[in-house]
């Protein structure tokens, strides 16, 4: 669900199949009939952007018929957890949870908290709850609760009534499913976990490109951990990775509002103007969390090296601090008001790839300069070429500097995807003649910058005077040409860490200390690389008939290859059944043991008592297996940690041809619209836009294009942009097959080949038809072959936990004809 897993992940798709041949029963629910559907034992249709609706009925079903599994359940989630009196919700307040501020758009979530026993439901002395971490409070990790589930207030009952109106007919009208479907859908569930049987949801870019995608896959994780689907073989729930390290690029981040290993990064609004304070209010009293000072400590001694001290905040003051939202939409609406200088862009495509793609290309115009690093001359770095826009070059005053890169077989490195699995690869060949590798540019680029300001004074220059900066190999490889090239086995040593006093490789992240005593570039990897020669990445040790397969890579943190994997034994650390045994408890020698490294203290035994006092996982008792959550449970409500609810709610997207049915709130209240007048959004119902539209992704085009459409086997397999339609809507339009079409926006419109096929199905809502159209997003203006771009059409907006963008859902309309 969110995926359409056998044409964008081909080669995974393969795992689905080998089980069916097994007996197991897959499930597809897409608002397309695509090759993943036809491969399923059952498809059910969805309409975009309704998918909360959909889970939230199956959370319903469960709970109505009695199909958790009670035991996993009471034990390892927080659903005998009170909730704090002040706590109203959604349901009984329109859609909107307690803690709203029209005025600022945002949720305080003071009330979300649970209720704890009165000499612990106090703040801690800092009198705040962290960074949306888990929050600092004791009655976080020591809250009241009901283990009889019926205290009206208890997470359980809370769920119950929250649910309770996504019913099997709700789910009909306001999904499209029909309601036999889902109800098989619900039954397949259910009959397929338990003791002695788990399920799995696999989902992508379907379900995160929304305004609310972290609450869809929070959805999903309520779900899971009521049928006991978490921390199990068989079950929990898979971020499909379509890129070469997209999962890399969310650990080692590209996100603005985070560290290496997803630490916070300091704000000025949570003012963070010291160590002491960012660590005393990011670290979690209890549970895993509580260790944020050593990774924060560690990080930047491996940053600063020797110049990092205890006197000077081991360098604290040298990171900047965020001063609000800096996210890749927020500034590109900044550059489009010429508020930015420079841009340096790699690794995207953002005149084609990035919503509202026309906005993107007019913010360029308005640079001094941009450095663009890429294999071909995309669109980004020739977006003066996009004839629509009427622009003349000699009139743009930007200044471009195209510089070649290497490909994927041309340089060596890691790739961290699905699974988070580390795998190095090494280099096939040289990049041709003056070409890079992106590591071989960033690494001269900071040598140059370094240089620069070797003599600098100032103190905000200290920082960069300061980095450590020594990648090169100590043996340039004697077979390449390019005798300057960094080493990325040598970064790859900094991310794992190592002893300062005799740089020693650390064995795991659990060697690190808050003292300046250990250095380590990103925490949840170290272990990868435990003392040098011993890369476990290239570990490619396929152990027959072992579906673990430890050997084979390195699966962060520690090697475990399912996370909260203490989960898959009962309380008292037994299996939960011959035929699931993972990981269980060893009474005998003392210590965890199975088929996976515990995500558990090794020697904690399953009885072992919570403490009152201290921190850390010792306030976690020993059938706690959540371990970087504060209380130990797995979370069916959440107190924090998210800025758009505690419960997964149904609002509509931000443009829908719907009001919404369940709530008098028609959308989420904390997504960020961008009210500009070049970025209009047409209203609920509007009826000039009275279509659906998602953007999907085709296996022989990949994202933008910028790789693919220059390769002209891809290019001559899937030549042209289209539009996908219904035999129904193509009926009411008088469109025929391959006829010209215009889609259009509020933002734009764009003209495309129709593709009428069946494979798109027409939703009924309340009587009345919904159609759905489908875009690939592949095509732009550079390549062998052009088309036009799907992103034209899609508002800028932002999703308030993660910021991506809502394409997967919107409104538009569509004619027959061209643009000319």
């Amino acid at each position: 669900m969110g995926s359409n897993m056998a044409e964008n992940h081909p080669v995974g798709f393969r795992w689905p199949m080998k089980a069916r041949e097994k007996g197991a029963t897959i499930i597809h629910v897409d608002p397309r009939f695509t090759r993943t559907s036809a491969a399923a034992n059952l498809y059910v249709p969805i309409r975009s952007g309704s998918d909360i609706a959909f889970l939230g009925g199956l959370i319903n079903y469960v709970l109505t018929h009695d199909k958790c599994f009670r035991e996993y359940v009471l034990a390892y989630t927080n659903a005998s957890t009170i909730v704090s009196d002040d706590y109203v919700d959604a349901e009984d307040n329109g859609g909107l949870f307690s803690g709203y501020d029209p005025q600022s758009g945002s949720y305080d979530n003071a009330s979300w908290s649970y209720a704890g026993p009165p000499q612990e439901a106090k703040e801690d002395a800092s009198g705040h709850t962290g960074h949306g971490m888990e929050g600092a409070s004791p009655a976080k990790h020591r809250p009241a609760r009901d283990e009889s589930l019926e205290h009206p207030r208890c997470v359980f009952q809370i769920l119950r009534r929250h649910y309770a109106r996504y019913t099997p007919e709700m789910v009909e009208r306001i999904c499209g499913s029909p309601k036999e479907l889902f109800l098989q859908v619900a039954e397949v569930l259910a009959q397929n976990s338990g003791r002695e049987r788990t399920s799995a949801i696999a989902y992508a870019v379907g379900w995160t490109q929304q305004s609310y995608g972290a609450q869809i896959i929070r959805a999903a994780g309520i779900l899971q951990l009521l049928l006991g689907n978490i921390g199990r073989p068989g079950g929990g729930i898979m971020a499909l990775r379509g890129h070469a390290s997209i999962q890399g690029s969310t650990d080692v981040p590209t996100l603005f509002d985070l560290l290496p290993g997803y630490l916070p990064h300091p704000a000025v609004a949570k003012g963070d103007d010291t160590l002491e304070k960012y660590t005393r209010e990011s670290a979690v009293r209890g549970g895993y969390w509580s260790n944020l000072p050593k990774f924060m400590i560690s990080l930047l001694k491996a940053w600063y090296g020797a110049e990092a001290s205890k006197a000077n905040e081991y360098g604290y003051q040298w990171i900047p601090k965020l001063t609000g939202d800096h996210s890749h939409v927020t500034t590109s609406a900044a550059m489009a008001d010429g508020k930015v200088k420079g841009f340096v862009v790699f690794g995207q495509n953002p005149a084609n790839g990035s919503p509202h793609a026309g906005l993107q290309r007019k913010a360029l115009t308005q640079l001094d300069w941009m450095v663009a690093l890429d294999l071909y001359e995309t669109e980004t770095a020739a977006f003066w070429y996009a004839a629509p826009e009427g622009w003349k070059p000699a009139d743009i005053k930007t200044e471009v500097f195209l510089l070649p890169t290497a490909g994927p077989g041309e340089k060596e490195g890691t790739f961290t995807n699905t699974q988070r699995l580390l795998q190095f690869h090494d280099k096939a060949v040289d990049p041709p003649d003056d070409a890079r590798s992106d590591l071989w540019f960033l690494y001269h680029l900071g040598l140059r910058l370094k240089d620069l300001y070797r003599e600098s004074t100032d103190p905000r220059d200290q920082g960069l005077r300061s980095l450590t900066w020594d990648y090169l190999p100590e043996r340039p490889d004697p077979e390449s040409r390019i005798r300057d090239e960094p080493s990325a086995e040598k970064v790859l040593m900094e991310v794992n860490g190592y002893t300062v006093a005799d740089h020693k490789q650390l064995a795991d992240y659990e060697g690190l200390k808050d003292d300046g005593s250990t250095a380590c570039g990103v925490w949840i990897y170290s272990g990868v690389f435990p003392m040098p020669g011993k890369n476990m990445a290239r570990r490619r040790n396929r152990t027959p008939g072992n579906y673990v397969d430890p050997e084979w890579g390195f699966a962060w943190p520690g090697n475990r290859r399912i996370l909260y994997n203490r989960a898959s034994a009962d309380p008292a650390g037994k299996p939960w059944s011959e035929r699931k045994k993972y990981v269980w408890w060893d009474a005998a020698n003392g210590t965890w043991t199975g088929l996976d490294v515990a995500d558990f203290p090794l020697k904690k035994a399953p009885g072992t008592k919570a403490k009152d006092e201290g921190s850390g996982i010792d306030l976690h008792s020993g059938s706690d297996p959540f371990t970087l959550k504060a209380d130990g449970r797995g979370w069916l409500f959440a107190p924090s940690g998210l800025k758009d609810g505690p419960l997964p709610t149904h609002y509509e997207p931000l443009e829908s041809p719907l009001v919404n049915d369940l709530y008098q709130r028609q959308d989420s209240p904390v997504a960020k619209r961008f009210r500009r007048e070049d970025n209009p959004i047409s209203p609920p119902g509007d009826p000039q836009y009275p279509y659906v539209v998602t953007t999907y992704r085709v296996t022989e085009q990949y994202t933008s294009g910028a790789m693919s459409r220059w390769n002209s086997w891809l290019s001559e397999l899937m030549p042209e942009m289209f539009a996908e339609i219904s035999p129904e809507l193509a009926a009411e339009k008088g469109i025929a097959n391959l006829d010209w079409v215009v889609v259009s926006t509020p933002r734009n419109q764009i003209e495309c080949k129709a593709l009428v096929t069946r494979r798109m199905r027409p939703f009924r809502h309340n009587g009345n038809v919904i159609h759905e159209i489908g875009l690939p997003y592949h095509w732009g203006y550079k390549g062998l072959v052009t088309g036009a771009m799907a992103n034209d059409l899609v508002a800028l907006s932002e999703e308030p936990n993660v910021y991506i963008q809502e394409d997967k859902a919107l409104t538009c309309n569509l004619r027959k004809g061209r643009l000319r």
